[in-house]
């Protein structure tokens, strides 16, 4: 036994100490050697790529854009996933040289995270690259605003690595949030980070969409028909490499109090490892049925806590409740960019108990004029049109050129 503890470690030591090296390689020698080589090759005006980070499909960020290029022109569309995290290093490496090689021609280039891969390749002019990021507002601090703290990592490790290089466009959900992303992405060129909208957001106007996502809650969930529903969408605690999912809701509690005018469907975050299992009639994990999207159309009231999802839950007006039994700890952990009490546009509780009493008198308590305020404030550029004014800005007149219907406006 005591061998074998000796020997986990070594592993797990040996592991951390050729991951370092890997990365130190890799960012400053072989993806700029990589680039430099494959970007010696005229620029492919047609070719567009998608980058996910982490998930095996295209995420919410990019879906309205890239089937908006898709059915609109006839750019040459193809998507990386580098899966960073969820596959070996070697595998990882194999994924990202994969990209550079493929991106080193590209005419635009699209993503929705950082990514240090990049770090110390300069981008031929030719090249635009698109961060549209996956959050709305500005709540949570991320990038340089939590450099050398719990969540963050070291100002040595962003200097050696930054993450925010090579940018042409960071596009965002209002004037409010742009001198955050900002700070966050230690952008000194003030015209990068722009109000265009965040294009996922076209996705609440569609009213196509929204009665396809009713059709599908009551496709799976009959009894949603003559019930209010209540959304639990959680962010994870801990850090991407280890994220888990809260479980201090008291369910059972609700479910006494609320289950004859309501029914409860959790979301869990796509990182959580692991998340509470739920039994009865009330309550409901649709973590894997529905789309977060999906999700906030046909939900009447939304649980959240520290989830940037609450800015666009604001575009429907609908009550929003703040469970945040972990205030102080994950404060201390993270960091907000305002006042959390005074950002947060509903109602701030610590236990089920408030929560449940809350909502069984919502009819008197809510006041929309709190969510009108809030959604004006932080999301004034996401208002059904945000794809096509990020296109314009992106392809300006060389958009025409492209369309399938030349003749189309």
């Amino acid at each position: 036994m005591v061998l074998r503890n000796i020997f986990s470690k070594l592993k797990k030591l040996f592991l951390r100490i050729r991951s370092r090296i890997l990365t130190e390689y890799t960012i400053m020698h072989l993806y700029p050697a990589i680039y430099k080589k494959y970007a010696s090759k005229p620029c492919n005006e047609n070719k567009v790529i998608f980058v996910e980070s982490r998930l095996a499909t295209l995420s919410n960020s990019f879906r309205i854009m890239y089937s908006t290029l898709e059915a609109e022109t006839d750019y040459e569309l193809s998507s990386h996933f580098l899966r960073k995290t969820f596959v070996d290093d070697l595998e990882y490496v194999r994924n990202c040289k994969a990209l550079i090689k493929d991106m080193a021609t590209a005419k635009c280039i699209f993503m929705d995270e950082a990514t240090h891969i990049f770090a110390k390749i300069n981008l031929r002019p030719e090249t635009s690259f698109v961060q549209l990021w996956h959050g709305c507002g500005a709540f949570k601090k991320f990038g340089y605003s939590v450099q050398d703290g719990k969540f963050g990592a070291s100002r040595r490790a962003k200097t050696r690595y930054p993450v925010h290089t090579n940018y042409t466009l960071v596009t965002v959900s209002s004037d409010e949030v742009i001198k955050h992303f900002e700070n966050a992405m230690n952008l000194t060129d003030k015209n990068i980070v722009r109000a265009t909208g965040v294009s996922r957001t076209d996705i609440f106007y569609d009213e196509a969409f929204i009665k396809s996502s009713y059709s599908k809650l009551y496709s799976l969930l009959p009894e949603a028909r003559n019930k209010k529903v209540i959304l639990y969408a959680p962010t994870f605690r801990g850090n991407v490499e280890a994220a888990v999912a809260p479980d201090k809701l008291d369910i059972y509690m609700m479910e006494q109090k609320l289950s004859d005018k309501y029914i409860l469907i959790l979301k869990h975050h796509p990182l959580a490892n692991k998340p509470p299992e739920i039994y009865g009639k009330f309550a409901y994990d649709f973590s894997e049925k529905m789309s977060v999207d999906e999700l906030m159309c046909v939900s009447d009231i939304c649980i959240s806590d520290y989830s940037s999802l609450i800015f666009e839950y604001s575009l429907f007006e609908r009550p929003m409740v703040f469970f945040a039994y972990d205030l102080d700890e994950y404060f201390d952990e993270r960091g907000f960019y305002y006042d959390y009490d005074e950002l947060t546009p509903g109602p701030v509780f610590k236990s089920t108990d408030e929560i449940t009493d809350y909502i069984m008198d919502i009819d008197s308590l809510y006041n929309k004029n709190t969510i009108i305020n809030f959604r004006n404030k932080f999301m004034s550029a996401c208002d059904g049109n945000a794809t096509h004014r990020i296109i314009n800005e992106v392809f300006g007149e060389e958009y025409n050129k492209h369309r399938i219907n030349k003749c189309q406006k």
